[in-house]
């Protein structure tokens, strides 16, 4: 498994330093660059962006192989508890948000319109069957919650961390610090708790790549 992981590690660190050189000259020809236009700007240069592009497809080219060899080697069963349709909308769902960052760091999309896209990407999540189904704050025993509740509550924490992320993005290193600790208190979490391996596969990869 670990040698897997380590491959994976290799594949994603390949795809995104490839990719990377490439989204800059995208940046460019399209105009997606970030200018020192005002006080609240900390780069004193024209800065590029779409950096998200590398990152989205090393997580990609590293999920595809680790859950290939996870179902051949018979240590992921994608068909058990419909997976396979939450990786579908999953994956469909990073795809509104990957469309919405481009478009936005192409030409400025007004904020309610990119709340619209947060939401209906988070709406495709909870619609293939990815919901919060309770939770546990403390030594607070275990809370049910009803359907409807869930529901809502799985979309504004989609939503909610999108925005959260994207608001600490202002500094190098910044977000990428506070997702790593989040990432790393994941993995920990899902490990002890039993978590299915879907869940470990993918905070893995993430972690690998930021």
């Amino acid at each position: 498994m670990w040698g897997d992981i380590a491959i994976a590690f290799l594949l994603a660190f390949i795809t995104s330093f490839i990719a990377t050189p490439k989204t800059i000259v995208l940046a460019k020809k399209l105009g997606a660059v970030d200018s020192p236009k005002d006080e609240r700007r900390v780069n004193t240069t024209v800065m590029p962006r779409l950096g998200g592009i590398a990152v989205i497809l090393g997580f990609i080219v590293s999920a595809i192989y680790l859950l290939l060899i996870g179902t051949i080697e018979g240590n992921l069963d994608l068909m058990k508890d419909s997976y396979n349709i939450k990786l579908i909308g999953f994956f469909i769902g990073m795809a509104v948000i990957a469309l919405t960052g481009f478009l936005d760091d192409v030409i400025d999309l007004p904020a309610l319109l990119k709340l619209a896209m947060q939401i209906i990407a988070a709406i495709i999540v909870v619609s293939s069957g990815v919901i919060i189904s309770s939770l546990k704050i403390g030594f607070v025993d275990e809370l049910g919650l009803t359907k409807i509740f869930n529901i809502i509550l799985t979309i504004g924490w989609i939503v909610g961390i999108t925005n959260a992320i994207n608001l600490i993005d202002g500094l190098d290193g910044l977000s990428t610090g506070i997702s790593i600790i989040s990432c790393v208190s994941l993995l920990i979490i899902f490990a002890l708790n039993g978590s299915t391996m879907l869940s470990i596969i993918l905070i893995i990869i993430l972690q690998k790549l930021l």
